[in-house]
């Protein structure tokens, strides 16, 4: 059973959500704001946190903040209608997703499912070999999906989810364009849209990850208004 933890200021948004999930079979921990989440996860952390933005004592953001610190955890924001700027913020920041409110609880739950999955897909050692799963070196690149682990010229870079498996599309074929569509095929369950921002944003995260090992990171190209391409280095 996997632990989901609410945090949001509006008590009617973790009263109904928590009863949707529960109803789902996941186990729900609720909290009103970011500071009392934060000593909690502190203690023990669940499997994937849906965060509001603007909450008092601690905001969504200064909360992501911190638990990058210590886990890559899957993050899923819920933003404001007009909250264009946050949701960016948000996903450079290293959250996964974000849901608009008002959002269909349907839409949260297979959001939530898709992010599980996907974390279980990359951090399963019982998953067979295939391609997929081998480890892969191009370069100075190497990419263990059984363990979840990048290095760049030897030096580890943590990635989410969400960044290992867009790095890990692009790292495939190297010198071949990727699209946003294929890029959001190969993060995303097909019942899940992204738009193209939300790729980008993930992208520019992912550069600034890279950069964070070796300042002159450049193997993933921009193709503007037609996607990334992955050069071997």
């Amino acid at each position: 059973m996997s632990k989901i933890a609410l945090v949001d200021d509006d008590r009617n948004i973790l009263t109904s959500v928590s009863i949707s999930l529960e109803a789902e079979g996941f186990e729900v921990e609720t909290y009103n704001d970011g500071q009392s989440a934060l000593e909690a996860f502190n203690r023990k952390l669940p499997d994937m946190a849906v965060l509001d933005i603007k909450m008092p004592r601690m905001d969504g953001m200064e909360l992501l903040q911190r638990l990058r610190q210590k886990t890559q955890m899957p993050v899923i924001f819920l933003t404001s209608k007009d909250d264009e700027i946050d949701e960016v913020l948000g996903l450079r920041m290293g959250a996964d997703d974000y849901v608009k409110k008002p959002f269909s609880q349907r839409l949260l739950i297979e959001r939530i499912r898709s992010l599980l999955r996907r974390q279980q897909a990359v951090e399963n050692d019982e998953v067979g070999t295939t391609e997929e799963t081998k480890v892969m070196v191009r370069g100075s690149l190497t990419m263990d999906p059984l363990r979840h682990a990048v290095t760049w010229k030897g030096h580890e870079v943590t990635l989410t989810v969400t960044e290992f498996l867009l790095l890990q599309a692009l790292a495939q074929r190297p010198g071949f364009v990727k699209s946003r569509d294929q890029l959001m095929d190969a993060a995303y369950d097909d019942q899940v849209y992204v738009d193209d921002r939300t790729i980008d944003s993930h992208i520019k995260r992912l550069r600034k990850k890279m950069r964070s090992v070796d300042p002159d990171f450049s193997s993933i190209e921009t193709l503007y208004g037609i996607g990334y391409k992955y050069n071997e280095a």
